[in-house]
């Protein structure tokens, strides 16, 4: 994770170069780029923070289901008698 986000940190430093290289008289042209540059990156660093979420909820549950399938498992057993129960103590028509 904080590699990813210095990564992106040195894409745009790059990028912020770059810019600056394409238009070394126009300082507002390249404040300009570099704040587009840096909105860009930022996005990229919200979504890469949002899927890192997004997998990290994901593997909690895998694992929450891993730990209680048996559990499930067993519960299911018990109402199943239980049910079994109840339909013979309910009297015929």
């Amino acid at each position: 994770m904080k590699a990813s986000l210095l990564f992106l940190l040195a894409c745009t430093a790059v990028l912020a170069v770059g810019a600056r290289a394409d238009t070394p008289e126009e300082p507002k042209v390249l404040v300009q780029k570099v704040q587009e540059l840096a909105q860009k990156a930022t996005a990229m660093a919200k979504d890469a923070i949002s899927r890192v979420r997004d997998s990290e909820a994901a593997q909690q549950a895998r694992q929450w289901l891993s730990d209680n399938a048996e559990l499930a498992k067993q519960r299911l057993v018990w109402l199943k008698e239980k049910l079994a129960e109840l339909w013979k103590k309910t009297p015929a028509p």
